[in-house]
C-alpha cells in the first residue's frame, strides 16, 4: 500500500505550527490588492508563492547545504518581487526563520541573517524602495531569526539531553544485567555446589550407609527448595539472607566437603546494605574454597572495627596466583560500591578481607 504524500515529516518536534506560520504569506497577495497590479504581475506574484510553498514545505525535510539553498532561493524571491510588490519582504523574513536551523552552532545562523540584511539593504538603496520596506524587512528578519535561533538552540539542547538520558539509562540497564548476572552467580552457584557434594556424598553411601545416604538426599531437597526461595528473593531484589545465617549455611556446606570450620563472629550491628553484600562475599569464597581450595582448614571471622567492620575467610588451600574470576569480581565491585575494600591474599592458603564503612557513603 503506497502512503500518502506528506508535506511534513512526522516529528513531533515539528508538529502542526508550520501551517501556522503561513499566515504571514497571505501579506504578499494583500499587499498586491492595493497596488493594482497588472495581470502579469499577478500571474507572477501568485507563481512565486508557488514556488515559496514548495521551498516552505521542503525545508523541514532537508539539512546542511540543501536548506542553505532554500534560504537563498527564498531571499530571491523577496528580491525579485520588491521592486512591485513591498509584501515580498516576508520572503526575506522567511529566510531568516529557516537559518535559524543551519548547523549546530547560532554563530552560522547569525552570519546568514547579516547577509539578508546586507541584501534588503541593497534592494532598498538600488530600487529606492520606500523605507517602509526596509524597515519590516530589517526589523522582522531580526527578531524572528533571534526568536527561532534561541528556540531552535532550546531544542538542540533538549536532543543532547535526551540522548544522555538514554545514554545513561542504557549504561543502566547493562549495570542491572551485570548485577542480576553476579546476584545469579553467587546464589546459584554456591548452592548447586553443595547440592553436588550431598549427592555424591549420598550415592557413595547409598550401600555402606543407606540410612545417613537417605539424610543426605533430604538435606538435597532442602536445600534445593531453599535455592528456588534465595532465586525467587533474588530475581525481586531482595536482600540476602542474614549475614550469621549465611555463615552457619556456609559452615554446613564446608564440612559436607570435609573441611575443618572455625567460625568467630563478634556481634555487629551492620546496616542491612552491608550485611547483604557481606553475606554474598561470604557465600562466594567459600563456595571457592570448596571447589578450588582442596583445603583442610578454614576460618570465618567477623570483627567490630572503630571505623565499620571487616570480615575474613581464610583457607590453608593451595593459594596461588589464579586471576580473580567473575564472583570475585562481583564481590569486589559490590564492596567498592559501598566504599569499603577487598583484598586477597595467596602466599599461605588464600584470605579474602574485606572491611565495610560504619554507615553508608
Amino acid at each position: 500500500m503506497i502512503s500518502p504524500m506528506r508535506l511534513l515529516p512526522d516529528d513531533k518536534d515539528v508538529g502542526w505550527t508550520p501551517f501556522f506560520w503561513l499566515i504571514y504569506l497571505s501579506y504578499v497577495p494583500l499587499n498586491a490588492l492595493f497596488l493594482h497590479l497588472t495581470p502579469r504581475q499577478w500571474t507572477l506574484t501568485l507563481l512565486g508563492i508557488a514556488v515559496f510553498l514548495v521551498l516552505y514545505f521542503r525545508s523541514y525535510w532537508v539539512a546542511g547545504r540543501q536548506l542553505f539553498a532554500i534560504i537563498v532561493l527564498t531571499a530571491a524571491l523577496g528580491a525579485v518581487f520588491a521592486p512591485f510588490n513591498l509584501g515580498a519582504c516576508v520572503y526575506f523574513i522567511y529566510a531568516a526563520s529557516f537559518a535559524a536551523r543551519m548547523g549546530d552552532k547560532p554563530a552560522i545562523a547569525v552570519r546568514i541573517i547579516a547577509g539578508l540584511l546586507v541584501v534588503i539593504t541593497a534592494e532598498t538603496l538600488l530600487w529606492r524602495l520606500s523605507l517602509y520596506f526596509w524597515f519590516f524587512g530589517v526589523i522582522f528578519s531580526v527578531l524572528v531569526g533571534a526568536v527561532c535561533i534561541f528556540y531552535a538552540e532550546r531544542h538542540r539542547e533538549t536532543k543532547k539531553l535526551l540522548r544522555a538520558r538514554e545514554e545513561v539509562e542504557h549504561m543502566a540497564q547493562i549495570a542491572e544485567r551485570e548485577r542480576i548476572a553476579r546476584d545469579l552467580h553467587d546464589v546459584v552457584g554456591h548452592t548447586l555446589s553443595l547440592i553436588v557434594l550431598k549427592s555424591e556424598l549420598a550415592s557413595q553411601l547409598a550401600n555402606k550407609d543407606p540410612a545417613r545416604a537417605v539424610r543426605e538426599i533430604k538435606d538435597v531437597e532442602r536445600i534445593s527448595r531453599e535455592a528456588l526461595a534465595q532465586v525467587r528473593s533474588t530475581i525481586r531484589g531482595y536482600q540476602a539472607r542474614g549475614l550469621k545465617a549465611e555463615a552457619d549455611q556456609a559452615a554446613v556446606a564446608l564440612e559436607a566437603a570435609g573441611v575443618n570450620v572455625r567460625c568467630d563472629f563478634e556481634p555487629a550491628d551492620i546496616p542491612v546494605a552491608h550485611e547483604g553484600v557481606l553475606a554474598l562475599a561470604l557465600r562466594e569464597a567459600v563456595t571457592n574454597v570448596i571447589r578450588h581450595a582442596k583445603a583442610t582448614s578454614c576460618t570465618l571471622r567477623l570483627n567490630v572495627l572503630k571505623e565499620g567492620c571487616r570480615l575474613e575467610i581464610s583457607d590453608d588451600g593451595c593459594g596461588g596466583l589464579s586471576p580473580e574470576g567473575v564472583g570475585l569480581s562481583g564481590m569486589r565491585q559490590r564492596v567498592e560500591a559501598l566504599g569499603g575494600t577487598l583484598n586477597r591474599e595467596t602466599s599461605s592458603g588464600t584470605r579474602i578481607s574485606i572491611t565495610l564503612p560504619a554507615a553508608l557513603q
